[in-house]
């Protein structure tokens, strides 16, 4: 069986996924066709339900539920994770609500958690999350909102941290940030979906039992960044949630939901028809 499946080339996806696509492991005679691309990108492509099998961020997911429902493998979730708002001069949180913000896509948690810590920041400048250093240095925005490795390498460019929205979300919730997942579509029968989130379980476990070894697929879709940022970034965002969400992890997710059904004006559905297991 041949299946459509996207994620995006940043070091804890190919992470994930390198034994599956790769064939490092059995895949009880599935077939792949591989799309790797920004998230925003899966992102948009998710609400047109483009791909049989794709990550994306919960705020597209939110907004699919009519194609896709998340597997139990492949999410990130975790604490100390959320996206940071940083800035090239010292700004207070006052001064927010007046300034332009590169964001990295309307439909990441990253803007969604922006909007629940700052619901009066409403300037915003969607663009791809590579270029937003970049858009702060050049002072063609006031602030960005980073995500992926750009926690990593923000500072040695010398911008600012103004707010750390995973830890505002944690202060709040009490609970783990859900970031994205891996959805299928739910056409897909059942007991295939389930072959799959097995696979992509025993991808990740394969990957683990190597680490911190780096195999070469997650060098080629990484080529400018070092090892050390590579295996920062695999170690943020793959975690046991990634593995298994878990009571914990479904609990976050369900609650992320609440909050952006309400942020969005709309009537939460039952939070069992988000998960397939």
């Amino acid at each position: 069986m041949k299946l459509k499946i996207g994620f995006s080339p940043c070091p804890n996806d190919t992470f994930i996924f390198d034994a599956l696509m790769n064939k490092k492991i059995d895949t009880a005679g599935f077939e792949f066709d591989i799309f790797l691309e920004d998230v925003e990108t899966l992102n948009e492509w998710a609400l047109h339900g483009k791909l049989d099998i794709t990550k994306l961020s919960f705020p597209a997911f939110f907004k699919s539920l009519t194609n896709y429902v998340l597997l139990d493998s492949g999410s990130a979730l975790g604490r100390g994770v959320g996206p940071l708002l940083i800035s090239k001069d010292e700004k207070k949180i006052s001064e927010i609500k007046d300034c332009t913000i590169a964001i990295p896509g309307v439909n990441t948690t990253a803007n969604l958690l922006l909007g629940f810590a700052l619901p009066e920041a409403r300037k915003k400048n969607p663009m791809l999350f590579s270029e937003i250093e970049n858009a702060v240095l050049n002072k063609k925005v006031d602030l960005g909102l980073i995500i992926h490795e750009s926690r990593f390498t923000y500072q040695q460019k010398g911008l600012k941290k103004v707010l750390d929205l995973g830890e505002y979300w944690e202060e709040k919730m009490n609970i783990p940030i859900p970031l994205g997942g891996i959805a299928i579509r739910r056409h897909i029968p059942i007991p295939v979906a389930w072959q799959v989130d097995q696979l992509i379980r025993q991808s990740i476990e394969f990957a683990f039992s190597n680490y911190p070894f780096i195999p070469e697929y997650i060098k080629q879709h990484s080529q400018e960044m070092s090892e050390e940022v590579m295996r920062q970034h695999i170690e943020l965002y793959v975690n046991n949630y990634s593995l298994n969400l878990g009571e914990e992890g479904r609990q976050a997710i369900a609650t992320l939901f609440t909050v952006y059904s309400q942020m969005n004006g709309q009537h939460s559905i039952a939070s069992n028809n988000l998960f397939l297991l």
